[in-house]
C-alpha cells in the first residue's frame, strides 16, 4: 500500500500540472490539492484519501476536522473508506463536500439516497465475468478454481462467473470463499490451502479486495510455494519487489485492466519531478506514513529525513514502482479533470450571469456544483461520463509479466476484450507476447479430463462435474470430427464412418452386375443352362418318332423344354443395373414360367398314372387319356398365376429400391418387391403345383414300363422342392446383392434339377444307347415280361 499511495500522489500531482498549463480550462485560477492521512483518529489504519479543492486545507477522512465551503474529497481505492467518508458527511451534515472515489466502481455506492454528492470515476465492471470466461476459453482451460471474498461484491461476481461458466462448458473445480474476519479465516486456513494443493486446476482466479484477509491468504500461498496461473484484476497489479518477489510462485498471471489510452507525458513527468518545488503541502514529513527501509535499501540514507526526494523516487525507479498508469492514477487523473472542467462551467456560467467584476467569489459558492459534473473528454482522447446512472461498461486489457534477471517483472499487455464487438471478435490474445513461466511457448493445460479426439464422443463420469468425462468411441456409421464432441453424429444414408469414425466417405453405388465375378458366374450359368436346354430340345425333336420320346406325350416334354429354357434366360433379368421394367418382368416372367414349368410336371405325371391305372379294361375314364383333357391342365394353372400377379401389380408392384445398410461402405441398387406377402403367396402356390406332381409322382414310380418316367418325375420334384425350401431359409439371412444372387442361383438350381432329372436319362438313351430306343426292342421286352 505505500508505494500505491505513492503513485496516487504523483498521479495527482501530475494531473494538477496539466490542468494548470492549460490556458483553456480554469483561465487565471490555479488548482491545487491537499494530501493528508489519519491524524484525528488514530485506530483506523485502512482509509487513506486525497483532497482535492481550489485551496490548501486539512482534513481526516475518519473524522471530520476541518472543511471549506467548497470542497471536493478524492477517496479510496477501498470502496469501505467511501462508504465511511460518505456516511460522516451526511451524518455532520456537509452538503457542500463532493466525494469522488478513485477505486473500483461498487454498486453499493450508486445508492444515490444514501450518497447523493458521490460519483464514481470507475467504469462497471459488467462483462468482467465474461472476459475472464473468453480468456479461459481461447486457452482451452475449462477446470479452474475461485478464491473470493466473503462479502457481497464476492458473492455476486461468483454468481455472474458461475453463468458464464455454464454456458460455456467450463467447470469450477474448488470455491475458496475467505471469511472478512481474521480469526475465523486462520480457522480454515489450512482448508483453504489443502484445496488448491489438492486440485488438479492449474488455473486460478483471484476477486476480492486487497488490504483483507484474502490478500494474507494469498500471501500464505507464496510462502509455501504454491504454483498457479492466476487470473485476476487490476487491484492486485503490483509489482512485488525483489526482496519478497518468488518467480517460483507463479507459473503466470494474468491481469484484467481497464482499457485507457497511454499518457505517453506521464512516465517523462515522474522522471523529472522535483518535489523541492512544491509548497509545504508536499513534503517528505507529511509522506512519512510510506514504508521506507533507507537502511537496507539506500547505504548511504541513515535516516528519512537525511533521503532527499529525488534518491527516493530513484530507488522506487529501479526497484518496484511501475512506469505506467494504473486504473486508480487513471481514475485520479480523470476525478482532477472533472472537478476541473465542473468549476470550469460553473466559471463561466457565473460571469455570464454577474460579469467580471464578482469573479473573485465565484469559486465560494458551490451548493450547486453537482449541475456540472459532466460528460467530457479527457487530454487523451478518453470519453469520461460523471453520471452515475449512464455509467459505460468497462473494456478490458489483458495484461502478462514478463521475468528478467535479479526477480525483475515488467507488466506487457497482451490482448484486449472489448464487449461492444460480436461475440466472436470481443477477444484478441497475442500469444507470441506471453511469457510461460516453463520456459517456452507451450500452454500450459488445466482441464479435468482430456479433450476427446476425433472418432470418439464424451462420456460423463456420474457423480462429477460436467468437463469430468471419459472418452468411448463411436458406435457403428457414426463419426466426431471434432475434438471434445458431446455425442457423435450419424452419417447420411448416402455416406459411410471411416475406420477412425472422424469423417464421413461417399458410398459406391453397386449392384449384381455383369462385372462382377458372382455376376458373371451367373451369367455364364444361366447362358451354359440355356444352351444345353436348346441342345436337347434338339436331340429331342430330331428323335420325335422313337419310342423314349413319344412314351411320355412328347408335346408335354417340348412345352416343358422350353419353359425351361425361358427360366434360364429370366435368370438374365436379376442381373445388370436395375429400372422399373426389369423390376416388374423378373417378378412376373420368373413365377409365370415356373407355373408353366411345374404344371407341365404335373400334367406329365398324371398321364403317367392314368396310362396305367385308368386304361386297365373295364375303366370307364379311358376318355381322358385320349381326348386331350390333360392337356388343359398347364393352361389352368397358369391363370391361376396371373391372376395372382394382376393382384401384385394392381396393389403393390416391384419398384427399383436402395439399400444403404446391408453392405459397409456401400449403396446397393435393387428391385424391392412391393408386396412381400404376395411375393410369398406366388411362390407358395408354386410349391404347392410341386407338391402335387410330387405326390402324384410317387405313386406311380413303381409302375411297370419300359419308359416310365414317374421316378425321375419323383427325383425332380425333390430336388426342386428342396432347392426352394433351402431358398426360403437362406434369402431370410441375406442382404444386399446377395439376395438377389440368392434368388438367381436358386432359379438356375431348380431349373437345372427338372433338366437334369427327367431328360438327362434320356439323352443318354438316345445317344448313347439307340438299340435301347426301338419298337423292336420294346416289342421283344413286353413279350419276354408275358
Amino acid at each position: 500500500m505505500p508505494i500505491k499511495i505513492y503513485e496516487f500522489v504523483l498521479a495527482m500531482l501530475f494531473a494538477i500540472e496539466e490542468i494548470n498549463r492549460n490556458p483553456d480550462l480554469l483561465p487565471n485560477v490555479t488548482l491545487s490539492f491537499t494530501l493528508f492521512g489519519a491524524h484525528c483518529d488514530s485506530t483506523t489504519t485502512e482509509v487513506n484519501s486525497l483532497n482535492l479543492f481550489s485551496k490548501y486545507e486539512l482534513i481526516n477522512p475518519n473524522y471530520i476536522c476541518a472543511m471549506s465551503s467548497c470542497d471536493v474529497i478524492l477517496t479510496g481505492p477501498s470502496w469501505t473508506a467511501s462508504t465511511k467518508i460518505g456516511t460522516l458527511l451526511w451524518l455532520f451534515n456537509y452538503p457542500q463536500v463532493r466525494l469522488i472515489t478513485y477505486g473500483p466502481f461498487h454498486p453499493i455506492l450508486s445508492d444515490y439516497d444514501r450518497f447523493p454528492h458521490l460519483y464514481q470515476m470507475a467504469p462497471r465492471d459488467t462483462y468482467l465475468p465474461l472476459a475472464m470466461v473468453s480468456l479461459l476459453l481461447h486457452f482451452k482451460w475449462t477446470w479452474v478454481g475461485l478464491v473470493i471474498t466473503d462479502d457481497d461484491q464476492g458473492v455476486q461476481f461468483f454468481s455472474n462467473l458461475r453463468q458464464e461458466m455454464h454456458r460455456n462448458e467450463i467447470c469450477l473445480a474448488f470455491v475458496n470463499v475467505i471469511p472478512v474476519n481474521m480469526q475465523v479465516y486462520i480457522m480454515r486456513a489450512e482448508t483453504y490451502y489443502n484445496q488448491i494443493v489438492t486440485s488438479s486446476a492449474k488455473v486460478v482466479i483471484i476477486y476480492g479486495e486487497k488490504n483483507s484477509t484474502l490478500e494474507v491468504s494469498f500471501r500464505r500461498w507464496e510462502c509455501l510455494g504454491t504454483q498457479r496461473i492466476w487470473v485476476t484484476t487490476s487491484k492486485w497489479n503490483t509489482l512485488t519487489r525483489k526482496r519478497d518477489f518468488n518467480l517460483d510462485l507463479y507459473l503466470n498471471t494474468f491481469i484484467f485492466s481497464h482499457h485507457h489510452h497511454e499518457i505517453s507525458s506521464f512516465k517523462n513527468f515522474i522522471q523529472t519531478v522535483n518535489f523541492s518545488t512544491y509548497p509545504n503541502g508536499i513534503t517528505l514529513k507529511q509522506l512519512s506514513w510510506m514504508y521506507f527501509n533507507c537502511s537496507t535499501s539506500i547505504s548511504y540514507c541513515k535516516t528519512m529525513n537525511n533521503c532527499s526526494s529525488n534518491t527516493i523516487l530513484e530507488w522506487l525507479l529501479q526497484h518496484s514502482f511501475d512506469m505506467s498508469m494504473n486504473d486508480d492514477c487513471y481514475n485520479i487523473y480523470n476525478a482532477a479533470y472533472a472537478v476541473a472542467h465542473a468549476f470550469h462551467e460553473k466559471l463561466i456560467q457565473q460571469v455570464d450571469i454577474r460579469g467580471m467584476e464578482k469573479q473573485t467569489h465565484l469559486m465560494h459558492e458551490c451548493s450547486q456544483v453537482n449541475d456540472f459534473f459532466i460528460q467530457f473528454t479527457n487530454p487523451i482522447g478518453d470519453p469520461v461520463n460523471m453520471n452515475q446512472r449512464e455509467k459505460i461498461d468497462a473494456m478490458y486489457d489483458i495484461l502478462n509479466f514478463w521475468n528478467f534477471p535479479q526477480s525483475l517483472r515488467i507488466k506487457v499487455k497482451i490482448g484486449e476484450f472489448s464487449p461492444y464487438f460480436t461475440h466472436d471478435q470481443q477477444l484478441y490474445v497475442s500469444k507470441e507476447m506471453i511469457e510461460w513461466a516453463t520456459g517456452n511457448r507451450q500452454i500450459p493445460i488445466s482441464v479435468c479430463s482430456m479433450t476427446c479426439s476425433p472418432g470418439f464422443r464424451k462420456s460423463h463420469q456420474e457423480g462429477r462435474a460436467a468437463c469430468c468425462f471419459d472418452c468411448s468411441p463411436c458406435p457403428v456409421n457414426e463419426i466426431s470430427n471434432a475434438t471434445g464432441m458431446d455425442q457423435c453424429v450419424k452419417c447420411p444414408d448416402e455416406q459411410y464412418a471411416n475406420k477412425e469414425h472422424n469423417c464421413c466417405l461417399p458410398k459406391a453405388v453397386t449392384f449384381l452386375a455383369y462385372e462382377d465375378s458372382l455376376g458373371m458366374s451367373l451369367a455364364c450359368m444361366a447362358l451354359g443352362f440355356s444352351a444345353l436346354t436348346t441342345l436337347v430340345l434338339g436331340i429331342f425333336l430330331k428323335h420325335q418318332d422313337t419310342p423314349i420320346v413319344k412314351a411320355n406325350n412328347r408335346t408335354l416334354s417340348y412345352i416343358l423344354l422350353i419353359s425351361l429354357l425361358f427360366c434360364f434366360l429370366c435368370s438374365l433379368l436379376f442381373i445388370g443395373h436395375p429400372n422399373l421394367v426389369t423390376c416388374i418382368l423378373q417378378q412376373t416372367t420368373f413365377v409365370v414360367l415356373f407355373t408353366m414349368a411345374v404344371s407341365t410336371v404335373l400334367a406329365k405325371t398324371i398321364t403317367v398314372l392314368l396310362a396305367f391305372k385308368i386304361t386297365a379294361p373295364g375303366k370307364r375314364m379311358r376318355w381322358m387319356l385320349v381326348s386331350g383333357t390333360l392337356n388343359f391342365i398347364i393352361p389352368i394353372c397358369t391363370l391361376i398365376q396371373l391372376f395372382f400377379c394382376g393382384i401384385w401389380l394392381g396393389t403393390s408392384p416391384p419398384f427399383v429400391d436402395t439399400d444403404a445398410y446391408s453392405e459397409h461402405g456401400h449403396i446397393i441398387i435393387m428391385c424391392n418387391k412391393g408386396s412381400v406377402t404376395v411375393f410369398y403367396c406366388v411362390l407358395g402356390y408354386i410349391t404347392s403345383l410341386a407338391l402335387v406332381s410330387f405326390t402324384v409322382a410317387f405313386l406311380a414310380r413303381k409302375l411297370p414300363d419300359t419308359f416310365n418316367e414317374a421316378k425321375f418325375l419323383t427325383f425332380s420334384m425333390l430336388v426342386f422342392c428342396s432347392v426352394w425350401v433351402t431358398f426360403l431359409l437362406v434369402y431370410q439371412s441375406t442382404r444386399g446383392k446377395f439376395m438377389v444372387a440368392v434368388e438367381v442361383f436358386s432359379i438356375l438350381a431348380s431349373s437345372a434339377g427338372l433338366l437334369g432329372c427327367i431328360f438327362v436319362p434320356k439323352c443318354y438313351i438316345i445317344l448313347f444307347r439307340p438299340s435301347v430306343n426301338s419298337l423292336q426292342m420294346f416289342k421283344n421286352k413286353n413279350h419276354s415280361s408275358k
